[in-house]
Order: structure tokens, then C-alpha cells, then sequence
């Protein structure tokens, strides 16, 4: 893909600041119902405004979820350490609703351009007024377009208008919108995919994920991180077929919707040899989760029934099965937070939480799923032991562990189930 420089962008700051002073912090959203022109006779158009992170807009009749700030949260973070590290960042927000990501890049990125996009051709006033409290002029750091999706980001393409992050914040499965948005992607440029399909993720639609994303989905305790694995999967696929390979920075899963939201970078070249890209498999039997590349299909079994093929084993793929976030771009990420005031040990935030347990989970030596200790404790027949007790335990005893963001009760560990449950029932003792 020949990829050219962007057209000279203005070069003037922004009017305002927007990061917090940890002195004197701003509550994460708010919303303030007024009637936009005071002492004015009613008018038709409904006025919904909200503040985030600082930054007053209003929703109007679009859809919108106050409980999806963190997903912005982390975008914004990500978008401004790219900035940082290459000196631009123009920004594609292709399902943009009401503006508030757009506003944010444009404000708390600093992007030097910000192009919103919505399919609704009534959102225009409302995307519109957003983004001019940013203080910024349309055309010069901003411009709204009301198309659809797919259509906007193959212009882009055919115009040679490419984009350093392309956000596409879709309802139920963005798996249409991916090959247009590498094509208007810029070469090593960052993907903000997203899925509401939970059903998929769980292994009732199977049919359905295997026609989105190229995987046949089935039912396994950890199906939300399965989740964040067909996604990620469905856009290695894509992008192989184009030439190009992904690396996740960072994948979030909010249980609000629910939501599965990932951070892609984008490069030349394919994946090499497949790798981290496969099946893997859960046994109902003894409960070990095993990882299995293609060369090994049709000698997929467990180790509990004696290398024999098993009804009890359950195999979902392919699909990614490597590391979920990069733990130096992680790490980046907490670092700009606590500058910002967003995070820190004095904050007790949510995204403090958030970031810290993914920089955990991103230790190499922890596999893909999670074990729950309900489960544990099922097969233990125990009651559930306390999750901080068998931290400390797999610590002493040297195994890798961390608990998992996806799941409050479930830990991310390198032991097997059976060593967890001799670990409960000691606990119990």
C-alpha cells in the first residue's frame, strides 16, 4: 500500500487543557440536563448535556453509554503515546455517535486532525457543536461527514487520505468494516476495534462467529476472553490476506453490553508460521485448557484420557493465542495516567485498577484463559478459597499468576487445575 505524506495541517494549539490538575479533579462523567438556551421557548430538539473527563458535549438522540468512558479512556492514552513517539496523529473516528471520542482525540490527544463519521444524517448539529467547544476551526483540525462507514474509509483509501488511528466503535460485529479500515490505515498505524456479541463469545452462535471471524466458537469457562480472541483472530485473518500483521497493545473487556474492545498495530508482513494463531481446547473432565497450532489437528486430545480422542474435550478456533496487551505499552499507558492525574496509589480509580491488572496479565509466562475459583472450588468440593490466599500460595510455590480483569474471581496462572485444587483443599484444612 503506497502510503503518502498527509497534507500540511495547522499548526495551532489547543484553547484548553485537558489534563486534569490532580489537585483539584473533575468526576470521570456527569450529566447535566438543561434546556441549551436559557429562558427560551421549548424546541424540538432534544438537548442532552454530559461533562467527561472535563469536557462538556451533548449526546442529543444519539446512543450513548456513559459506562464506555474507560474504553475512551484507554484510547485517548494510547492515541496520545502515539503522538508523542511519532510527532503526528490524524484520527478516524468512522461510528463516531454524538462526538465525545472525536472531541477527546482532538483535545486530550492533541491530534493534529480529527475526522468524525456517522451513518446518521441527524447527528450533523450535534457532532458539529461538539467539536467546535474544542475552540478549533472545521476544516482546519476537524470535519464531520455523515456516511456510512465502509464507504468513508474506502474514499480515504482511493484518495490517499490515510489515518495514524482508525477507531471504529461498532454495535454487535465490526468483522465488515476491517478490510477498508487497514486499507485507510497508515503503515504501522493503530486499529480500535471493537464487539458487542456476547452470545458469540460464549459458543451459542457458532455458525455465526465462524462466518465474522473465521473461527468456530464453542462454550469453555473463560468465554469472554474468548472474546477478545475471535477478535483479535477475525482481524489477523484479514489482515494476512492483505499482506500486513497485527500486534494487540492492549485488549479490554467491560461486562457492560457486554463490550470487547482491542488496540491493534498494524505492519507490514505476515505472521510468521502461524504463530499465535490456533486452537485452543478445554476439558471437561479435568478442566486443563491446552493450546494446539495446525500442524497438530487431528492428534488434538487431553492427557487425562490417555492420548485417546475424548467427548469431554471441547476445541474453539482458530483464533488468537498470544499475549493480550504489550506490557512496555502498557506500562507507557499507567505512566501517562498517573501523570494525568487518571491514575496513581492516591486516585483508587477504576482505570488505576484496570491498568495495573493488565500489566500483570501481561506477563509472558501466563497462558491464554483464566481459572475460576468457583470452579476450583467445585472440583475440590471446598467452599471457594479466598482469591489473596492462592495468590500467595502459587507465589511461594513459584507459578506464575495474576488476576484477571475480565473476571474478579478468576486468576491467570501457569498451575495446573489439578495442582489448584490440592492447593484449595489445603487452604480449607
Amino acid at each position: 500500500m503506497l502510503a503518502l505524506a498527509p497534507k500540511t495541517l495547522s499548526p495551532f494549539s489547543f484553547l484548553c487543557n485537558p489534563k486534569p490538575n490532580p489537585k483539584n479533579q473533575i468526576p470521570k462523567f456527569a450529566t447535566l440536563n438543561q434546556n441549551p438556551v436559557p429562558n427560551s421557548e421549548p424546541i424540538d430538539k432534544k438537548c442532552e448535556y454530559r461533562t467527561e473527563r472535563g469536557l462538556k458535549f451533548d449526546t442529543g438522540d444519539t446512543f450513548f453509554r456513559h459506562e464506555s468512558a474507560t474504553g475512551r479512556d484507554l484510547g485517548v492514552l494510547a492515541a496520545t503515546l502515539y503522538k508523542k513517539s511519532r510527532g503526528k496523529l490524524r484520527v478516524l473516528d468512522a461510528l463516531c455517535g454524538c462526538g465525545i471520542r472525536s472531541l477527546r482525540y482532538l483535545v486530550e490527544a492533541e491530534a493534529d486532525f480529527v475526522l468524525a463519521n456517522d451513518g446518521n444524517v441527524d447527528s450533523r448539529d450535534v457532532i458539529t457543536e461538539n467539536l467546535r467547544s474544542s475552540g478549533e476551526e472545521e476544516e482546519e483540525r476537524w470535519k464531520v461527514t455523515l456516511m456510512d462507514a465502509n464507504r468513508i474509509m474506502t474514499e480515504c483509501y482511493l484518495n490517499r487520505d490515510f489515518y495514524d488511528l482508525i477507531d471504529i466503535d461498532s454495535f454487535g460485529s465490526d468483522s465488515s468494516f476491517l478490510r477498508s479500515a487497514i486499507n485507510a490505515l497508515r503503515m504501522d498505524g493503530l486499529l480500535y476495534v471493537t464487539s458487542t456479541d456476547g452470545f458469540s463469545s460464549g459458543g451459542r452462535r457458532p455458525q455465526q462467529t465462524l462466518a465474522a471471524y473465521g473461527a468456530y466458537v464453542r462454550p469453555m469457562p473463560y468465554s469472554n476472553e474468548l472474546g477478545l480472541r475471535m477478535l483479535i483472530g477475525g482481524v489477523v485473518r484479514v489482515a494476512s490476506v492483505m499482506g500486513y500483521r497485527v500486534t494487540p497493545l492492549f485488549s479490554y473487556y467491560s461486562y457492560h453490553g457486554p463490550v470487547f474492545r482491542v488496540m491493534l498495530r498494524v505492519i507490514r508482513g505476515k505472521l510468521p508460521d502461524s504463530r499465535h494463531y490456533g486452537f485452543i481446547s478445554y476439558c471437561r473432565n479435568c478442566g486443563n485448557s491446552q493450546e494446539f497450532s495446525w500442524d497438530e489437528l487431528g492428534r488434538i486430545c487431553c492427557p487425562c484420557s490417555d492420548s485417546k480422542v475424548s467427548m469431554s474435550l471441547v476445541v474453539s478456533g482458530p483464533l488468537w493465542t498470544g499475549p493480550l496487551h504489550d506490557t512496555a505499552y502498557i506500562t507507557d499507558m499507567l505512566t501517562l495516567a498517573n501523570e494525568w492525574g487518571w491514575a496513581g496509589s492516591d486516585t483508587g480509580t477504576d482505570l488505576d485498577k484496570l491498568l495495573n491488572t493488565m500489566v500483570a496479565e501481561s506477563d509472558p509466562r501466563l497462558p491464554f484463559g483464566f481459572i475460576n475459583l468457583d470452579e476450583v472450588a467445585s472440583r475440590a468440593k471446598v467452599n471457594s478459597p479466598a482469591l489473596k490466599a492462592v495468590v500467595s500460595t502459587l507465589q511461594k510455590e513459584g507459578y506464575a499468576v495474576s488476576r484477571s480483569h475480565i473476571e474478579s474471581n478468576a486468576l491467570k496462572t501457569n498451575c495446573p487445575m489439578s495442582e489448584c485444587i490440592r492447593i484449595a483443599q489445603e487452604l480449607q484444612q
